[in-house]
């Protein structure tokens, strides 16, 4: 019986640790210099992340997007806390 128990117990570990792993592998290098920028004015260079296309994570490298009119603030896709758990907040802009 106390052999069930210590089995049970590792297996109950091991299931534990798997879930506390990384949903990510690390993100490429992005080597070199920034993509040229394609225009004079309104553009800023968001950063490399991961992005769910409906079927996996796919790694998006750096790359210039246009300034929204009427937005000041850029916030980049970040982790944060939700009723359900962590959760992924793409980039977007603010007023």
């Amino acid at each position: 019986m106390k052999a069930l128990i210590a089995a049970l117990a590792v297996m109950m570990a091991v299931s534990t640790a798997a879930v506390a792993q990384p949903a990510f592998p690390p993100p490429p290098g992005e080597g070199g210099p920034p993509p040229p920028m394609p225009g004079p004015n309104g553009w800023l260079l968001e950063p490399g992340h991961w992005h769910w296309n409906g079927y996996k994570y796919v790694w998006i490298y750096r790359h210039w997007i246009h300034v929204r009119p009427g937005y000041v603030h850029f916030i980049p896709g970040h982790w944060g806390p939700s009723p359900t758990g962590p959760r992924w907040y793409p980039a977007h802009w603010g007023p």
